[in-house]
This record gives C-alpha cells, structure tokens and sequence, in this order.
C-alpha cells in the first residue's frame, strides 16, 4: 500500500510532462484543425441564421390574424393576408403525396425486399438517383404537358403531379435505405417461426423502419412546398379561396412570394416577407414533428 501512494512532489513533474505536451506538433496541429473545423462550421451557418434574422425582422412585423384569414390584395391595394395561398399550398401539398407515397412506398418495398440486385432493380434505382437531381422546372413541364394540356386548365391536381414526381424519388430511396437498415436477424427469426415473407415484410421490417420512412416523408414534403417553378407550369395562381374544385388554378405561398417579391407596392413586398416566415415556420413544424414521431419507437 505504501508503494501505491503517490509521491506528492511527483505531481508538479507530471503536471509539467503534461503542458510540454501540448507544445508537441502533434497536439498543437489537432488544436488548430479543431479551430479550424469549429470556424467553418460557424461559417456555415451564418448564411441560415442570417436568413432567418431576415425573415423575422421583416416578417413577424405583418403577422396578425387578418394575415391569415384574409385574401391576398390586388396590385397597389393595402389590407388582405395570404389565407389563400396557405390553403392552396396545403392543397397542393396534400395532392401530391396522396400521388407520390404510393408509388415510392412500394417502389421501396420492391427493392429492399423482393427485387434485390436484379436488372429491374438496378434500373429501377438508377433512374430514382437520376430523379432526384432533376431540376424542378422540368417536372413543371412534363406536368404541363401531361395533365394541364389534357384537361385544358391550369389546376391543382397538375400543381400535385408535378410535386409528386418530385418527392417520389426522394421517398422510394430513402424508404429504401430504411427498410435495408432493419437487421437480418429478426427477419431470420421471424422466417424460422412460419412467417411468409409477406407478413414478415408487413409485421417485423416496415414497422421497425417506420422512424426512416417518415424522415424519408418529412424530405420529400419540405422539398414539394418549397418549390415555384413547377406550380408556375402548373397551378399558377388564383386570387380566390380553394373552392374544392381541383381542376381549377389555385393560390400557393411560393408562388405568392415570387410574384409579390418583385411588386413595385412596398405592402406586396412586405407580405411577400410574411409568407417566407410562414412558409418557414411550417416546415420547420414539419420536421419537429417527424423527429418527434420518429423516437417514439426507439423509446419503447
């Protein structure tokens, strides 16, 4: 016991073989890379922080209920709100993923599950990775050719296609990676008890990978109401509330925003900057609660 004990003037000599070594090249270059990462992260984020300063400086001034209730003002007219356009966007939001989930949900499953590494497969996920960096004016106009030049009129219903070929893409491999995610094991084990693979797909991997598919869901949803060219190909624009009819043109908040941001009238450009705090504020919403719903799984 006598030889554990520590000499109390070894302390100061190791103390000081400590601050030594922090003069050693090694440790001073992890130090300045450490700066260095915690100075570019900051950097990164001044632009986001930047435009949310911007959006609550300019636009918290405009909220108000009549904001919300209100239709949009014609050129040069004070009053009005953007009750429309909030609408419209849910609208076409809705539209969209009533199109979209369907197919990229099963597209997932197909890959994940039944098609593996097949020719279907590989192209099947090729041309989803293609998709997903397609330029969003493109799916306005493959939208526009295909429903408003059919049906003849700029609607919602063409404004929801053209977000769904968006958010497919999006969907499926994300899904995808989620249902991948789920562990071999309890598929195993599930298949060791009688299980087909119907209900093991169905009872043990698309439950587990709920958290993913929503994240997967959340995505896609945030690209489709942040988007413009499309509905300008598509839904356009409506002064009028949505009336049930989606063969009819509709309002949209970013659309709204395009058109109001470059008005002339200073109380246009000032509700411009109230629907990009709304739009904002909704898919940040949006995101909270998928993260929210994506832990309760994890928690039980």
């Amino acid at each position: 016991m006598a030889h554990a004990a520590t000499n109390p003037q070894e302390i100061p000599a190791q103390q000081s073989s400590f601050r030594k070594s922090l003069s050693e090249p090694r440790t001073l270059v992890n130090t300045a890379l450490t700066v260095l990462a915690l100075l570019f992260s900051v950097f990164a984020m001044f632009p986001l922080f930047s435009v949310l300063y911007m959006l609550l400086a300019k636009g918290a001034t405009q909220l108000s209920l009549s904001l919300f209730t209100e239709l949009t003002p014609g050129a040069g007219m004070e009053g009005g709100g953007i009750g429309n356009a909030i609408v419209g966007t849910l609208v076409v939001v809705a539209v969209s993923t009533v199109l979209a989930l369907p197919l990229g949900f099963m597209g997932a499953v197909y890959l994940a599950e039944y098609g593996g590494e097949s020719k279907l497969a590989v192209v099947v996920r090729f041309c989803g990775k293609v998709l997903t960096g397609l330029p969003s004016i493109l799916a306005g106009v493959f939208a526009y050719a295909m429903v408003v030049v059919t049906t003849g009129s700029f609607s919602a219903l063409a404004g929801g296609a053209a977000m769904a070929v968006l958010m497919i893409p999006t969907v499926m491999l994300t899904a995808e990676s989620a249902l991948r995610a789920v562990p071999s094991k309890m598929k195993m084990a599930a298949f060791g008890m009688g299980a087909t693979r119907a209900q093991v797909v169905t009872k043990i991997v698309i439950p587990t990978a709920i958290p993913g598919i929503l994240t997967g869901v959340m995505l896609a949803l945030a690209r489709a109401m942040g988007e413009t060219a499309p509905l300008l190909f598509t839904a356009l624009f409506s002064d009028y509330w949505f009336g049930g009819e989606l063969l009819k043109p509709i309002a949209s908040l970013s659309v709204l925003i395009y058109n109001f941001a470059g008005s002339p009238f200073e109380h246009q450009i000032a509700l411009a900057w109230a629907a990009s705090l709304v739009l904002v504020t909704i898919v940040l919403v949006l995101n909270v609660i998928a993260q929210i719903v994506t832990r309760r799984p994890e928690e039980h």
